[in-house]
């Protein structure tokens, strides 16, 4: 699956209540930072060209940013922590005082690398997202409490991207928005053991179990009709989120 880059200018936006940056990164300074150190992942180059300047920290890492001529060109291309490791990986973040760092380790869809965990203590790599965008929203996940996400299906699509957004209107939240959105339609208490997870832009939500042996079914049921029941009430729409997502979410 390839990051929605509009999902995730939702959730960056929403952790930089400051507002966006004026601009980004120029693309000659991007273009002179791969010369030096390669081909940049999709959503870390967008970020970079977006935010990239002057927003150099997602949720507490420092995120290594292009440096301003006359270092685009040398091994100063991008700033600290940036730095090139054994077997070719590629350091772009670290949290402060000794904690974890963040690498891109082998190729993922759409021009994606995949982010690697450098754990302090005992020095071993572990995969954390699929992608930079998946790094920002498991950040972004974690910070709210929602652990990497409702259930297994949901944390694997933030792995990858801050939820969804398809053209027929399906839309998968991301961590900026779930909470406010089982809030306001009070899933808690009206389908308790269930999560919203997305919507059909028509009235609909796109319902999962958070508890109990299924937690991989999506079913589709009106808002307005949100029960205990759903299993019985809704429309099963798929037991693959991701795999449903990825042909379109044919109904």
């Amino acid at each position: 699956m390839i990051p929605d880059l509009g999902r995730l200018r939702e959730l960056l936006d929403a952790l930089t209540p400051a507002g966006r940056p004026a601009r980004g990164a120029a693309e000659e300074d991007v273009r002179a930072a791969e010369a030096v150190v390669g081909a940049l992942p999709r959503s870390y180059r967008w970020w970079l060209r977006t935010y990239g300047p002057c927003r150099g920290t997602v949720l507490g890492a420092e995120v290594a940013v292009v440096a301003p001529p006359p270092h685009a060109d040398t091994a100063e291309s991008v700033t600290v922590p940036w730095r090139r490791e054994e077997g070719g990986l590629l350091c772009f973040a670290a949290e402060p005082d000794g904690g974890d760092a963040f690498l891109f380790g082998g190729a993922s869809p759409g021009g994606e690398r995949a982010v690697l965990r450098r754990d302090p203590f005992d020095g071993g790599l572990y995969p954390y997202a699929e992608s930079f965008a998946g790094f920002v929203a498991v950040r972004a996940a974690l910070a709210a409490g929602l652990r990497d996400g409702p259930n297994p299906a949901v944390a694997r699509l933030w792995r990858t991207t801050p939820g969804l957004a398809l053209p027929d209107g399906v839309t998968v939240y991301g961590p900026h928005d779930i909470a406010e959105r089982n809030a306001t339609y009070e899933v808690a208490a009206y389908a308790p053991g269930w999560t919203l997870v997305g919507d059909d832009s028509g009235g609909a939500g796109l319902l999962m179990r958070h508890h109990g042996r299924d937690r991989s079914s999506v079913y589709l049921l009106g808002l307005g009709a949100l029960g205990p029941g759903v299993a019985e009430d809704g429309t099963l729409l798929t037991g693959d989120l991701c795999a449903w997502l990825t042909a379109g979410a044919p109904r």
